[in-house]
């Protein structure tokens, strides 16, 4: 019997790490597959109890190991996916386009009851992003395989473990100035992990009319509203100065050549558009599922850890 066995690629990030303590809570046992078991077991192994957590080591593209996975579950959910590309097979086809093909492929084949896929909001209007164009391909190859697959396409997703919010308050605790990319004017609508790994758990507990969903927060913030209200939870002054593309494009160039970029070419162009619903699909606000958690009050829980005292600091932000 299959009942209640979840496949998890991608176990280790911070949707992962959320979304197997809500699975688990709830008595559902999950296999998570891994690349590299020595450096993530101890992550993923930690997030329930035992008997609840098996952690398998394999790559992912080995199809005949990841195969005999599928044989013992009746859920896969896919949560991998890069900002940036690497030399190591990492580019932004292999993993938003074909690998995604491979999941559902399989899931089809062992007629598992869901495939449930994130991929990114605001790709459809990014042209000129190879990264929005692979999780475009992505998302038309899973539905070519498994029609009834479903794609949750959050916003800006934060969290204590993400490497949003935690990168820029380090950056801005450090920087005396910080750029403003287009202005700072890029729109988002920020979700919190457990807002979106509700969504992912109620779209495996009840049957959901629509392909595709868009999930987004509770408030819509500009970049430079979003780097404001991290340096006043930091309790931080820094100058925010607007960067002409040809500067910022030429820093992208530069940040590229390192092992983990702070950002590149494709993320600079990924910024020139909205990160808002495109009113194409239903939101995760129109399936009775709506975020309650706001940026402040969550990111508040959290940011002591970049302010002067710490947890003694005095707490003076704005809201």
């Amino acid at each position: 019997m299959k009942e209640k066995n979840c496949l998890i690629f991608g176990g280790s990030g911070q949707i992962g790490r959320h979304l197997i303590r809500k699975l688990t809570k709830n008595n559902y046992r999950v296999t998570v597959v891994t690349r590299n078991i020595h450096q993530k077991s101890y992550l993923i192994k930690t997030q329930a109890n035992a008997g609840y957590i098996d952690i398998v080591e394999a790559n992912i593209f080995e199809e005949n190991k990841i195969r005999k996975l599928f044989e013992k579950t009746n859920i896969c959910i896919n949560l991998i996916g890069i900002l940036y590309e690497s030399k190591k097979g990492n580019t932004f086809k292999n993993i938003h386009s074909v690998f995604p093909s491979i999941l559902a492929k399989l899931s089809k084949e062992y007629h598992l009851e869901n495939f449930i896929h994130i991929s990114a909001l605001g790709i459809n209007n990014a042209v000129d992003s190879i990264y929005a164009k692979s999780k475009l391909e992505g998302e038309k190859n899973i539905l070519n395989n498994f029609p009834s697959a479903i794609i949750l396409r959050p916003s800006l997703v934060f969290s204590v473990d993400d490497n949003f919010t935690t990168n820029f308050m380090t950056l801005l605790s450090r920087l005396p100035i910080f750029p403003l990319y287009y202005s700072g004017k890029t729109k988002f609508v920020p979700i919190h992990c457990s807002d979106l790994t509700d969504i992912v758990y109620h779209a495996i507990e009840k049957n959901i009319d629509s392909n595709i969903i868009e999930c987004v927060g509770p408030e819509t913030l500009t970049f430079k509203e979003i780097i404001e209200k991290l340096l006043a939870l930091i309790e931080k002054k820094r100058i925010l100065i607007p960067f002409p593309f040809f500067l910022a494009n030429m820093s992208a160039s530069f940040f590229q050549l390192f092992p983990k970029p702070l950002l590149t070419q494709d993320q600079l162009k990924l910024l020139k558009y909205d990160n808002i619903p495109s009113g194409k699909y239903k939101t995760n606000f129109e399936i009775n599922l709506p975020a309650k958690r706001f940026f402040t009050n969550e990111v508040e829980k959290y940011c002591y850890m970049w302010r002067e005292a710490g947890q003694f600091s005095t707490k003076n932000y704005k809201n």
